[in-house]
């Protein structure tokens, strides 16, 4: 993250709150989307090689789903971010509370979202499912329409850039 001339925003704050928990977030992730899935597809939870593979996996490449925990947590900025930090009474500093807020939003966002079974087949293709690299980006790809969509946002990418606009 670059450093810029207002090292006390309330954005860049929020950004480093996300990024220091983004691997107990990506874990509390997988662990949603195994309930998901069960919920799902599975609901008697029968013990067929699919669903086994899928309690059992311990360990896929995290760089597909750390690209889905930003994208989230970009959203968050966007719909939650301002520039103004708040006064604070409660002795919890900044950092404390956007990480509290952004644990809580989150869980809530990923919840939601395990109920959507197409974003739930296109995470376990990235995640828990993993087979090819090429696969899990079009997977990737999928999972960020699928957010865009939800969120009803439109992001585009130019020059380095990243602008986002709400849909209509």
């Amino acid at each position: 993250m670059t450093r810029k001339l207002f090292p006390l925003d309330k954005n860049y704050i929020l950004r480093q709150a996300q990024d220091g928990i983004e691997k107990e977030m990506m874990d509390l992730m997988v662990e949603e989307l195994k309930n998901a899935f069960t919920l799902l597809f599975n609901p008697l939870e029968l013990q067929d090689d699919t669903y086994l593979k899928i309690l059992s996996k311990k360990s896929f490449p995290e760089d597909h789903l750390s690209i889905i925990y930003r994208q989230l947590a970009g959203i968050f900025r966007y719909k939650f971010g301002t520039n103004q930090l708040e006064l604070r009474f409660d002795g919890k500093s900044h950092f404390e509370k956007y990480q509290e807020d952004w644990k809580c939003t989150f869980h809530n966002w990923i919840q939601t979202l395990g109920q959507n079974p197409a974003y739930v087949k296109n995470l376990l293709r990235m995640t828990l499912l993993y087979d090819t690299p090429s696969r899990a980006l079009f997977a990737e790809n999928r999972c960020k329409s699928i957010l865009n969509e939800h969120f009803g946002l439109l992001i585009i990418k130019r020059k380095g850039d990243l602008l986002m606009k709400t849909g209509s």
